[in-house]
């Protein structure tokens, strides 16, 4: 693209749209400059000058001054749409959506190469944390084994209030929606839906696997109960729901759930709306990021850096994938869990691959064994069923020749 001021056309001015507002104007590295901005709602009082706004989104679309098209709204399905239209125009995307990213990935892939306009996102995945180009170009030569960590602010705010200050969930829920970090619907946070979007993009960039997100499994925190915040306490252990995948035989394993981790363990140190993610290569060994993953300004200004990589011909070059690894992705896997249930769930012994212990209390029935994958999202769809990884869990791959254990990690 190689220009000396970027041309912007904005669609969306929530949070992140004037976070990055604020951050553009207030940096003087990156010469860009929003023409136009396409909002929905006619009567809502914004903060800038109203000739910014348009509710057309063709003014931005069709317009030939606009080199880069911004999207930033909340709609996946007119998210792709506004994208897809944008690229056959000519221009260049910056979008943070990680649910439309991670429904159509490849399918923007395809685009990006037949229209020869690069797509960036490093604000849909950790906010703030510079992963994916990273990703990219400094693992690009490394064989990974595994990427994982705290993906999602909104839990790792929560959970941070329950066992810090003795919050209860709710409560600490509600102050996560009050600060901005967790929407009035906190279903895409506490539910695992969110850290699963991201952890189907990161895989593209880690593996050069492209994964559906329907394929992945998630187990969130909602089920979370009193008597495991007791356990967890008791034991000295922390909870954090943890986005994982790795690489073993040949095969890309990967789900969303939350584990009890010692609190020697890093992962335990990340607090409040911080996300962290944690790489592990054959050469660069185990490597930490850890940064702000929610908020106007985190999001904010690494959309802005995408807009920066425009001004000197950045694109994303997808090297894990034409590097034909030809990894498959795989749910066959056994993982050790803690799973707590009212008494009359229909949850046995006979369950397990593996069964290690089991007790009653205070009317839940506590189950400590090695389960499969594709159980535990049969149990995740059951009424009062908690799940939570071991400590010290092992992954044990069902689809290769043997059952070798495939990894034994410590908390993540």
């Amino acid at each position: 693209m190689s220009k000396k001021n970027l041309k912007l056309g904005l669609f969306g001015f929530g949070c992140v749209g004037q976070g990055l507002y604020h951050v553009l104007h207030e940096t003087h590295g990156v010469k860009a400059e929003i023409k136009k901005i396409c909002v929905k709602h006619h009567n809502k009082t914004r903060p800038i000058s109203e000739s910014f706004f348009t509710f057309n989104k063709e003014e931005i679309l069709n317009d030939p001054e606009i080199d880069v098209v911004v999207e930033l709204i909340d709609d996946a399905k007119a998210a792709f749409e506004i994208v897809k239209t944008a690229l056959e125009h000519g221009k260049a995307v910056v979008t943070a959506n990680k649910k439309m990213l991670a429904e159509h990935l490849e399918e923007i892939y395809d685009l990006q190469r037949k229209h020869g306009k690069p797509v960036l996102y490093e604000g849909s995945v950790c906010g703030s944390i510079p992963i994916l180009r990273n990703l990219e170009e400094y693992y690009d030569n490394d064989l990974i084994n595994s990427i994982e960590g705290i993906f999602n602010g909104s839990t790792n705010y929560i959970l941070t209030k329950v066992f810090e200050e003795k919050k209860s969930y709710s409560d600490a829920l509600k102050k996560a929606q009050e600060l901005g970090f967790a929407e009035s619907d906190p279903s895409l946070d506490v539910q695992g839906y969110d850290p699963k979007y991201k952890l189907v993009i990161a895989i593209a960039h880690t593996f050069g696997v492209f994964v559906k997100p329907e394929e992945v499994i998630n187990i969130g925190i909602d089920r979370i109960s009193d008597l495991d915040l007791k356990f967890a306490r008791d034991n000295g252990y922390f909870i954090k729901l943890i986005a994982r995948a790795f690489k073993a035989d040949g095969k890309i394993y990967g789900f969303v759930a939350p584990q009890f981790i010692e609190a020697v363990n890093p992962l335990a140190s990340v607090r409040n709306e911080f996300n962290a993610v944690q790489v592990q290569g054959a050469f660069a060994e185990k490597q930490l990021f850890i940064g702000k993953g929610a908020g106007s300004y985190p999001t904010g200004s690494a959309v802005l850096s995408d807009i920066s990589a425009l001004t000197y011909d950045y694109a994303y070059e997808y090297k894990k994938l034409l590097q034909g690894d030809n990894h498959e992705f795989s749910n066959a896997l056994l993982v050790d869990v803690f799973v707590s249930f009212e008494l009359g769930t229909n949850i046995t012994i006979q369950d397990f691959a593996k069964f290690e212990s089991g007790y009653a209390a205070q009317g839940k029935q506590y189950m400590v064994g090695q389960v499969s994958l594709s159980k535990l999202q049969q149990w995740s769809a059951l009424e009062g069923v908690g799940i939570i990884l071991a400590p010290n869990s092992s992954f044990v791959a069902l689809d290769s020749a043997s059952t070798d254990l495939v990894e034994e990690l410590k908390s993540a």
